[in-house]
């Protein structure tokens, strides 16, 4: 009797051999990992749009307070990995391409406010954002009458011709807070030395390793903070008066008021009283 041996429908996956790491990529992701544990704060950062000149000077800057590190994504997400932390591992989707990598025994937020202290300004380009409100003052401007003429006047500047050069006469908004600079306002405020942009790492997220926390979104504005601050603070001090609530910074108020409310009834009552004759 003849047996037939039948073929198997599955075809065997060839074997593929798995690309060795370089010695030098493995120490990479060990040194990474040794800093991870051995700092409190681990802070990822955007460079995009960062020149060369500026990471180094803000790298001697914080010499210090903060160590940097750029690698590939690959290698700090096996450098994660070897940290084991729950934690932690929630921030790998915070990494992206154009990222550096910062450590420190700051607290995150602190280390966030340390990078926006180190911020410098720069021109504008079409299709930035304002990031407040850009005003143009009156006075001189060192721009000899011709086409910046017409430039100045087309984002709405009154200006006139004093001593051979252009002088601004009022003050006027150009562009507001939050919308998109446009080409012709952009090449004004070059023209105008106005730098209202500001370059520098821009703070994605943080790891707190003494927490075991990780945060998002922690760039600090700390001139917005303040702004807010200001504005709260007043609100606080005019809710208390109107509640007639005491502390040490409404008795002062209270004290004032009624000095003011005695002159008045003072006065009043003297020119009620009859003249004498």
């Amino acid at each position: 009797m003849t047996r037939l041996k039948l073929k198997s429908n599955k075809e065997e996956k060839p074997k593929v051999r798995e690309k060795e790491i370089p010695e030098y990529k493995l120490k990479l992701v060990q040194e990474i990992a040794s800093k991870i544990k051995n700092h409190r704060t681990l802070l990822i950062a955007s460079t995009k749009g960062l020149p060369s000149s500026q990471f180094h000077e803000i790298k001697k800057a914080i010499r210090g307070k903060a160590e940097i590190k750029v690698a590939k994504k690959n290698i700090v997400l096996r450098a994660i990995d070897e940290v084991r932390s729950a934690a932690l591992d929630s921030m790998k989707q915070q990494v992206g391409a154009n990222v550096a990598l910062f450590f420190s025994n700051e607290e995150p937020f602190a280390l966030s406010g340390i990078l926006a202290d180190n911020q410098s300004p720069t021109k504008a380009k079409a299709g930035d954002i304002a990031p407040e409100d850009i005003v143009v003052e009156p006075g001189p401007t060192s721009l000899v009458p011709g086409p910046a003429i017409s430039e100045l006047s087309g984002v709405g500047l009154k200006v006139a011709v004093e001593g051979g050069k252009l002088t601004i006469k009022l003050q006027r908004t150009i562009v507001r807070q939050g919308e998109v600079i446009k080409e012709n306002v952009a090449s004004v405020m070059t023209k105008l030395n106005i730098a209202p942009m500001k370059v520098g790492f821009e703070p994605i997220a943080a790891y707190d390793r003494t927490e075991d926390k990780v945060y998002v979104g922690i760039k600090i504005d700390k001139k917005g903070a303040l702004e807010q601050l200001r504005i709260l603070a007043s609100k606080a001090f005019s809710f208390a008066t109107n509640i007639k609530y005491l502390s040490t910074e409404t008795v002062k108020y209270f004290i004032a008021r009624a000095g003011l409310e005695e002159s008045a009834i003072t006065k009043k009552l003297n020119t009620q009283q009859p003249q004498g004759g």
